[in-house]
């Protein structure tokens, strides 16, 4: 059986992962994420999609982040009919996400005609929370550890990959030839996640190689925290830290709790400020048995801080005077609450930012950890007066050494590793670490890229 690989994102670059499995009558998609960053890879978002999309059967889901499930909302309106595969909580968490950034387009487009600094007329989003609510309707959640039939000697199985709340990795199977999709792989050490599995067998592997290039920092991410709270209060203003709103920002609000808990720092006013990392929370609670942070925590938790729901309630908390922790969405600076924050603070000097993952190429966090003397936001050019600080450490992405350790237990030399979801010199770095430890084929596809698989017969 010939079988087609499309590299339809996540190839040569992070964002965008879309990898068609295309077979004699059978056409299966691997994530249908969005492309962030540079403008010319957020511009790939509204191109039309390079496969006819009613001709996909169904999507398998490895998690929920934007960059692995924002997309289908447009797939959905290109003519996609098939069901929409993961685990309950990762289609919880890309629920949560696809209507978020339905709203968040929808808005951010009437802001741009408003305020008139598109160079399109009118500007328009790329889909809004109509189209995210056509998307959620085909969800379908899968129990991890189970073969399911898709087709005729077609079947996938979801395994536990940590990283956030519901990922897993995916093995396809096609006539007993086995594709071993990673998504994104946690961390052994996780605050609230169980270790991840590790696959057994893999004839072709799908690596992501986002930190494929360097180690995790082996800082205290207490310590730092501590570090960044007491210049916050030194210099009598605001630490704003912008964060992921699945799993980093409850992995700070975790942190911080603990802090205050011992009182390593003060009770100082902590915001949260991320309606999505408020509906993310309520995921936690509701599927207790997928993390490892008792129920009493996360109450206290909670309860700890002043949760910001609503846009008079923000600019309530920027007029407050008050020394306080903001923690707010986005974790790149690429959209969400944190930008207005930043409006009104980025040029003080009394105030802190602290980056807490990892910055894509083209962001504004990206800009921010390289030094960038302004930044541009709702259409003006602001001076970066604010001290940046940044924590690596809490990252939930696999670094080098934890990939390569990800790898080990497959017990036979795959016929090829594709390494994916990583920036040119991260993934020819871990090209190199792997034929080196392992001596196995390993080949960087580029965007668009089509690989032809013959599969013998069972």
């Amino acid at each position: 059986m010939k079988t087609r690989i499309h590299f339809l994102g996540a190839a040569g670059t992070v964002t965008g992962s879309k990898f068609l499995v295309e077979t004699p009558g059978f056409n299966i998609l691997i994530d249908c994420g969005l492309f962030q960053g540079l403008k010319e890879l957020r511009e790939l978002n509204w191109q039309p999609f390079p496969f006819p999309a009613e001709n996909i059967d169904l999507v398998l889901l490895t998690h929920g982040h934007l960059d692995h499930s924002g997309y289908l909302p447009r797939l959905v309106t290109e003519g996609f009919q098939g069901k929409i595969f993961g685990t309950a909580p990762s289609l919880a968490i890309s629920a949560i996400i696809l209507r978020d950034s339905g709203k968040i387009q929808e808005e951010d487009a009437e802001r741009a005609n408003e305020e008139a600094y598109s160079i399109h007329s009118p500007a328009l989003p790329l889909y809004g929370v109509k189209e995210a609510e056509l998307a959620i309707a085909r969800f379908k959640s899968v129990a991890p550890g189970f073969w399911m039939e898709l087709a005729p000697d077609i079947r996938a199985r979801f395994q536990l990959n940590g990283h956030i709340i519901g990922t897993c990795f995916v093995e396809l199977e096609i006539q007993g030839t086995r594709f071993v999709f990673s998504g994104d792989v946690g961390r052994s050490n996780d605050k609230l996640l169980p270790p991840p599995h590790q696959p057994m067998h893999a004839d072709y592997l799908f690596l992501e190689s986002t930190y494929g290039n360097r180690l995790h920092q082996k800082e205290d991410p207490e310590t730092v925290l501590i570090e960044a709270v007491q210049k916050c209060i030194r210099k009598q203003g605001n630490l704003i830290i912008p964060s992921f709103a699945v799993e980093r920002m409850q992995t700070l609000m975790y942190l911080l709790w603990k802090l205050m808990k011992r009182n390593s720092i003060p009770s100082s006013p902590v915001v949260i400020d991320s309606p999505m990392g408020n509906e993310v929370l309520r995921v936690f609670f509701e599927y207790p048995a997928w993390h490892q942070l008792p129920f009493e925590d996360l109450e206290a938790m909670r309860k700890q801080f002043l949760t910001v729901t609503s846009y008079p309630e923000t600019w309530k908390t920027i007029d407050d005077p008050r020394t306080k922790i903001i923690i707010a969405g986005s974790g790149m600076i690429t959209g969400g609450r944190v930008l207005t924050y930043l409006r009104y603070y980025i040029d003080k000097p009394q105030t802190t930012v602290l980056l807490s993952g990892y910055q894509a190429e083209g962001t504004r966090g990206r800009q921010l950890q390289e030094g960038a003397g302004e930044i541009k936001i709702f259409g003006k050019y602001l001076p970066v007066e604010a001290e940046i600080l940044s924590l690596q450490s809490i990252s939930a992405h696999a670094d080098q050494q934890e990939l390569l350790d990800w790898l080990s237990a497959v017990k036979k030399r795959p016929q090829q590793v594709f390494l994916i979801h990583g920036e040119p010199t991260a993934a020819d770095a871990l090209r190199v670490k792997i034929k080196d430890t392992y001596g196995w084929p390993v080949h960087i596809p580029h965007l668009n890229e089509v690989v032809e698989i013959e599969i013998p017969p069972e």
